[in-house]
């Protein structure tokens, strides 16, 4: 059974070397994210809420409106993959959080977006 009101998100992230420093402890992570509308209404994303926690349990939130600058409107069905990048002190960390979403109707929602590892390569044995 479907639900009114529901979007599933999906996440992968990749270490970006060229981005990043040991030495200066700036380790930096891309991550592509896959929003797609698996329920029954229209909805538009409004605005992004997230948690990133390194290795050292230091929690920093960040909440903005749209992603990558665009607000994606999406049909039942449809999906939209973005990719945006965040960088840690610690080789190590988790992202997760929630997307505000509004649907066609006017009815607003959280879409809640999975807790994922931001792992640096040969760093955990």
């Amino acid at each position: 059974m479907s639900q009114k009101y529901h979007i599933t998100v999906s996440a992968e992230a990749m270490y970006q070397q060229q981005h990043s420093s040991v030495a200066s402890d700036r380790y930096a992570f891309a991550y592509c994210i896959t929003l797609k509308n698996t329920g029954e209404q229209p909805a538009r994303l409004l605005s992004r809420h997230w948690v990133i926690t390194d290795a050292n349990g230091k929690v920093q939130e960040v909440r903005g409106m749209g992603v990558v600058g665009e607000h994606p409107h999406l049909q039942p069905g449809e999906s939209y993959t973005y990719t945006s990048g965040s960088a840690l002190t610690t080789p190590y960390g988790t992202m997760r959080g929630s997307y505000q979403m509004e649907a066609d109707d006017g009815h607003t929602f959280d879409a809640d977006i999975p807790e994922f590892h931001l792992i640096a390569p040969r760093v955990l044995h």
